[in-house]
């Protein structure tokens, strides 16, 4: 365990060589990274965290989410970690928020950026899914309410390649702290708070190695995101859903070794 700014903070730390960090999303761990580290850990350091209240990781009592605080976390974590050089930065979902964030206020620390499906943009519009859980009480219900096989169907209209195996094990890992956690992220985030930051992301993305690993059929965010960070390399996947590390690990974990190759030469 780590403390980072008072948050007990689980990590994954396997390879050697360049480091490469790993932010998961929602209602994920770092458990969703095992197979694209397996791709690349003989050849980088892999950092994966369990994000604050997720997990295995206990999140501060006064855990603020807002950017500029996702930003320090990272930031925190980096310096506890002992990483002294730039790294790769892997990001997806609400992870995007946490990485992307501290990339805007640190880009001299960050060596390449891949993108899995995450929103960064003011002009995300909410799911009737983030609507509900943004809704004090009712987000509690249904959080109550949700068994595993509702669970299970809701992951399945997500990513309908995903396996039975695969949703037990997230769903699994899912813990009180957690669903209260998810529940304080998504009522913090405003829309209107991604102005300016989604500006400078874009400049970042054009200076450094950079690239968006899209696939196209998520419910939740449309493939028009993926145009939206700026990134020299936008790969679309047709065919697969929110969760695509855990979809297609070989085929991504390919794409993202090459990639990783590429910025060493």
């Amino acid at each position: 365990m780590l403390n980072v700014d008072g948050n007990q903070v689980h990590l994954v730390d396997k390879g050697i060589g360049p480091p490469v960090l790993f932010l998961h999303g929602n209602p994920d761990t770092s458990d969703v990274w095992s197979g694209l580290i397996e791709h690349i850990q003989s050849e980088h350091r892999c950092l994966a965290p369990d994000l604050p209240g997720y997990g295995r990781s206990i999140a501060a009592q006064n855990f603020n989410c807002s950017l500029e605080h996702l930003a320090r976390f990272v930031d925190g974590l980096v310096l506890q970690a002992g990483l002294t050089e730039p790294l790769h930065l892997v990001v997806h979902d609400i992870g995007g928020q946490f990485g992307l964030a501290w990339a805007v206020k640190w880009p001299e620390k960050v060596r390449s950026l891949t993108i899995f499906n995450t929103a960064f943009s003011p002009d995300y519009p909410w799911t009737t899914l983030h609507k509900i859980w943004r809704t004090p009480l009712i987000g509690e219900l249904a959080q109550r309410l949700t068994s595993r096989r509702a669970f299970t169907r809701e992951m399945k209209k997500g990513a309908s390649r995903l396996t039975t195996a695969q949703i037990d094990q997230i769903y699994d890992r899912i813990t009180p702290a957690m669903k209260k956690m998810a529940l304080r992220f998504f009522r913090a985030s405003e829309l209107s708070h991604f102005q300016g930051w989604d500006t400078q992301l874009r400049d970042l993305a054009s200076r450094i190695p950079s690239q968006v690993l899209w696939s196209d059929d998520d419910p939740y965010i449309a493939p028009a995101f993926a145009d939206r960070f700026g990134a020299q390399v936008v790969r679309r996947y047709p065919g697969y859903g929110h969760w695509l590390a855990l979809e297609a690990t070989d085929l991504v974990g390919r794409e993202l070794k090459a990639f990783l190759a590429r910025t060493r030469s």
